[in-house]
């Protein structure tokens, strides 16, 4: 059976709430996710494959993503 902690890893990534500002946009456009802000954090939610490709794009935007 699969460890659901690790599967949330997969599909979702958790941030300070100000750390995409002026990328969600490019975020909703390049990648199929759901960005819902949460109080103080934002929660990036998608599939494995889209996670891991937002991932990579905020990385490269200087977003660490650990």
């Amino acid at each position: 059976m699969s460890d659901p902690a690790r599967l949330r890893d997969s599909t979702e990534i958790l941030l300070p709430a100000d750390a995409i500002e002026g990328l969600r946009e490019d975020l909703e456009r390049r990648f199929t996710l759901t960005i819902r802000r949460e109080d103080c954090r934002v929660r990036i939610i998608g599939s494995p494959v889209e996670i891991k490709s937002a991932s990579d794009f905020l990385a490269r935007n200087g977003i660490s993503v650990a």
